[in-house]
């Protein structure tokens, strides 16, 4: 099972980046999927979740400094996910990874995810 995150890169404050997060060798589509991000010298922090409610509606989570600017989506088709990020700003800075949760449900604990990917850099100057 691989998580390949992609997309990262050095932007200005105000530009906007895409990630993706492609799944191999099963399918996630019914899972729970996050993004995570860390900074140099910071723990890992949430940033956004998507997953699967009781009624099967799919619902998202996100972080408070990021409400608003990033969208988290996914293309079951093509058992990927998405982190568009939009108005960038220089805190936004980190280490941005992918992960699927061990069910349904969107989660904000990095604990619950079973899978993680490499991680890709975004790089937001000012």
């Amino acid at each position: 099972v691989q998580l390949q995150a992609s997309g990262g890169g050095l932007v200005q404050a105000g530009d906007s980046l895409r990630l993706s997060c492609a799944a191999s060798g099963r399918t996630f589509s019914s899972y729970g999927m996050g993004w995570f991000r860390q900074a140099p010298g910071k723990e890992r922090e949430f940033v956004a979740t998507i997953g699967w409610s009781s009624w099967n509606n799919v619902y998202t989570l996100y972080a408070e400094p990021v409400k608003g600017r990033f969208t988290i989506s996914r293309d079951s088709a093509e058992n990927t996910v998405y982190l568009q990020m939009n108005s960038l700003k220089p805190e936004d800075t980190a280490v941005y990874y992918c992960a699927a949760a061990q069910g349904r449900y969107g989660q904000v604990s990095s604990r619950e995810y079973a899978y993680w990917g490499q991680g890709t850099q975004v790089t937001v100057s000012s």
